[in-house]
Formats: structure tokens, sequence, C-alpha cells
């Protein structure tokens, strides 16, 4: 036993040894972890379970920053923008990076050549709400109401582009309904407009739409994954519910600016990953309907390319236009 201590021992300090100075001696000071999004919302939940433990493993506090606007984007495009070394880093969802550079016109960075990928945090199901007062317990009764009120009712989003809208514009194309769509800075605001009869209806992470479907004040229709989703497992599929390959999930990662050193985005990897798959961040992820994931740089820079190209056909099949 104190034999392969030493071993282990002597194997960590040539790791050590082996990575560069600047490397060895960051941080050497806080960490901003901008979150692009309100607090309270679904990445800000998510980011401050992770935020904690890294701040530990790294000797460091990982302080979150808050930059809601333009549906992610406003905090993306600093993030890329800023100093490269490892003190600022970014915790969003697929939105800012994957759909913006499609659909908008005036975006100030490129997450392909200006973000470094670190991990994959989490994924989720989204699941497709409606104010109880349509009278839509079913997702046939929603389609059967939206198809008699044509044009009348609002659903809400967290911006142009997120998961939720183009989820929502593929399935009103699907569903053949016509619906209007209002952004919000985030999924807090969606439930809000609907309690407040301003929107009627919305694909939001479960985790922040549970509470008033317990309370019986938003109803649940049903989940975007193939297959029921260990989260929710009460509540059907699209797919079973007569909409065939109907999958629209959201993730949660965390990135770095672009040169920042690959010492630097390894080891931030190495430590995410291994908070992510602890059981303490997996039992609380699940508690917000959410799985922990946990991947190399190169997964998330991968699934970034698929999901670019995957949403990039559900965009020009919806027709949804660049702003």
């Amino acid at each position: 036993m104190h034999r392969r201590l030493i071993l282990r021992t002597a194997a960590a300090s040539a790791a050590t040894l082996a990575l560069p100075a600047f490397a060895q001696a960051w941080p050497t000071r806080p960490i901003r972890l901008v979150v692009p999004f309100p607090p309270g919302s679904s990445p800000d939940l998510i980011a401050r379970l992770v935020a904690e433990p890294l701040s530990a493993a790294l000797g460091q506090p990982v302080v979150i920053d808050n930059k809601p606007g333009a549906g992610g984007n406003v905090g993306t495009g600093l993030v890329a923008k800023a100093e490269p070394d490892g003190h600022t880093l970014l915790f969003t969802i697929q939105g800012p990076l994957v759909t913006a550079p499609l659909l908008s016109k005036s975006l100030n960075y490129d997450p392909a050549k200006e973000l470094a990928p670190v991990t994959l945090v989490a994924t989720s199901p989204n699941l497709l709400v409606v104010d109880p007062k349509l009278g839509a317990d079913t997702l046939a009764d929603f389609v059967r109401v939206a198809k008699a009120k044509r044009g009348e009712l609002n659903y809400g989003s967290v911006g142009n582009g997120s998961a939720a809208h183009l989820a929502m514009e593929l399935f009103k194309r699907r569903a053949g309904i016509e619906l209007v769509h209002v952004p919000y800075q985030g999924f807090p605001q969606v439930v809000n407009a609907i309690l407040a009869g301003q929107v009627q209806a919305g694909f939001m992470v479960p985790g922040i739409a549970m509470g008033q479907v317990r309370a019986g004040k938003l109803r649940g229709l049903g989940v975007t994954t193939l297959g029921r989703s260990a989260a929710l497992p009460d509540f059907p599929t699209l797919v079973e519910q007569g909409f065939p390959e109907f999958e629209a999930i959201s993730w949660q990662a965390v990135l770095a600016p672009a040169k920042t050193p690959a010492a630097i985005v390894e080891r931030l990897s190495r430590e995410l990953v291994r908070i992510v798959k602890s059981d303490d961040v997996r039992t609380k992820m699940l508690a917000q309907y959410f799985s922990a994931a946990g991947t190399a740089p190169a997964a998330l820079t991968g699934l970034m390319a698929s999901e670019r190209e995957r949403w990039a056909r559900v965009i020009k099949l919806a027709g949804v236009k660049p702003e």
C-alpha cells in the first residue's frame, strides 16, 4: 500500500512537472464563469452546482457572472473576446454556440473560431407546457385548440434560434398549426408570461417548469426525447403521440476563449469531468431533471459541429429567417 502511494505521488509530480510553467501557476486569481442568462435560469442553476467544487479543485474562487441579452449572445461574445488566460470561462446552452451563427446577422463572434470547447456538462429533455386555461389535457387537444385559434396563440422561448424556439417551429410545421413567437431572456420569464396569460405555451427545460406543473399552474404535455426520459418517466414523448423521430434536447457546456493554452483547457476538462461524474453532482443534476455528461474537449467540438448541421436543416425546413 505504502509503495503504491509513493508511485502514485511520483507519477502525479512528474505530470505536474511536465506541464508548462504558466499552467502550473494557473489560476493566479478568481475565475470568472460567465453565464449569458439571468439568475435562476437553467444554465445559471447548473453552473452553480459545478462552481463550488471547481473552486475547491483549483484553489481559487469561481465567480458566477450573469450577462444576459440577445438569447445568450451578449455574454457569449464577451467571453469570445476575453483574454485567453484561463481566468474567464463560459457556461452556456447550445443556442449561442450552434444556431446563433445561422440566425443572427449581427453576431460579433464566431464560436467555431473564437471559443475553445472544454466539456459537455449536462443534457435535458425539453417539456412542452401550456396554460391549463386552454383546456388542453393532451398534445392532441393542444393541436386541436391551436387549429381552432389559428394565429391567435403565443408561445415563449429564450430567444431566436434557441432550442425552445426551434423545437416549437419544427412542431408547428409538423402539426400544421400557427403560433406567434415571443422571445424572453430566460425560462423563468417564459413561465411568468404563461402564468400571466401573455403567452399560452412553450418548450422549456423541466427544471424550471416542473414546480408549476406539479402545482397545477402549468400543464406538461410531452417531452422531446426519442424514448421516455429517466428524469420525467411519467410524461409521454412527442414520438409516442404521433410525431415520429421528434427530438430536441437541451444541453449545457463550458468553453474558454480560443487560444487559451491547451494545458489549461485540458486541466479544466479533467476537473469538470470528475466533478460532473461525482455522485453528489449527478444526484443534484437529476433533481433538476438534467443528466450529467462530462466529455473531453474534442467530443464537445464534434457535438457542436453535428448539432449545427442538424439544426441548419430544421431552420431551412421551418423557414426561420436570420435577424
